[in-house]
């Protein structure tokens, strides 16, 4: 596994995976609660560290169930999760706390290794209160970085120019069709690592095709291609399956490496 440095110092495994459909019924992600640690657990028997979760995934019990079955410590792990850009938590600060203190409880841990903003709302000044009170619990140690998630210029910018803590992360979506370029750019040119969330959704017949052309000489699938083109880029990446099978591809990229020809076919995909 690779990592990346944040601008906290701390260090991030480059691939996580996604829970929002893990341990519910169906893999719905709007589907009913049921616990099932099983594809966490396959995940962890392939070396995952990072998992990513939020308190709108409602899920957030059953990643911190898997983590405690694994028999690992809590150290072996990069725990991700989001507090919504809803009202119910931004009104003031205690229902900022609350979110917290729900997060932390549901995990069944004394800190969280990263706690994103979920999404932005129309609200700049607002969305500043809700980061100081982030900022208060990196302050005490309990959340070890903070970060934003489907953050855009505008919303980026006002926080880093008026943040005492500047953020970690830009969780957003990146994918082909979509790879989002400039916020990407952006990010980086504040310091701000961009994650790439939805990596392998969306992904037309048409650009399937190119892909696995191109990852044909690499013994690799056009998944795995996807993935790799971002990981060069250093953006952190976090594909989700419930198949082990796959689960296993996500991760081994680290053996080739994508020609200059081949990320400019990449990039108008």
């Amino acid at each position: 596994m690779e990592y990346v440095e944040l601008n906290t110092g701390i260090n991030i495994p480059i691939v996580g995976s996604g829970t929002n459909t893990f341990g519910k019924v169906n893999h719905d992600y709007m589907g009913e609660i049921n616990g099932d640690t099983t594809e966490l657990l396959e995940a962890i028997s392939l070396g995952y560290r990072h998992f990513d979760t939020a308190i709108a995934y409602r899920n957030e019990a059953v990643v911190g169930r898997a983590i405690k079955e694994s028999g690992l410590d809590r150290s072996e792990f990069f725990i991700t999760s989001k507090i919504p850009g809803t009202e119910a938590y931004y009104q003031g600060e205690q229902d900022v706390q609350n979110g917290v203190e729900a997060s932390l409880k549901a995990l069944d841990t004394d800190y969280i290794d990263l706690y994103l903003i979920h999404h932005p709302w129309n609200d700049l000044e607002g969305i500043l209160q809700v980061w100081k009170v982030l900022e208060d619990y990196v302050d005490k140690g309990v959340l070890k970085a903070i970060g934003v998630s489907n953050f855009e210029e505008k919303e980026l910018t006002y926080l880093t120019d008026h943040a005492r803590i500047q953020p970690a992360v830009n969780q957003i979506e990146s994918h082909p069709g979509n790879w989002n370029a400039d916020i990407i750019e952006k990010s980086f040119k504040l310091n701000v690592i961009p994650e790439a969330w939805g990596p392998l959704t969306r992904v037309s017949d048409e650009a399937k095709a190119v892909l696995d052309e191109i990852g044909a000489s690499y013994n690799k699938t056009w998944a795995q291609v996807i993935l790799r083109y971002q990981v060069e880029q250093g953006i952190i990446v976090i594909p989700k399956s419930h198949n082990k099978e796959r689960q296993a591809q996500n991760k081994d990229l680290f053996d080739f490496e994508l020609t200059k020809a081949e990320r400019e076919r990449i990039a108008v995909l």
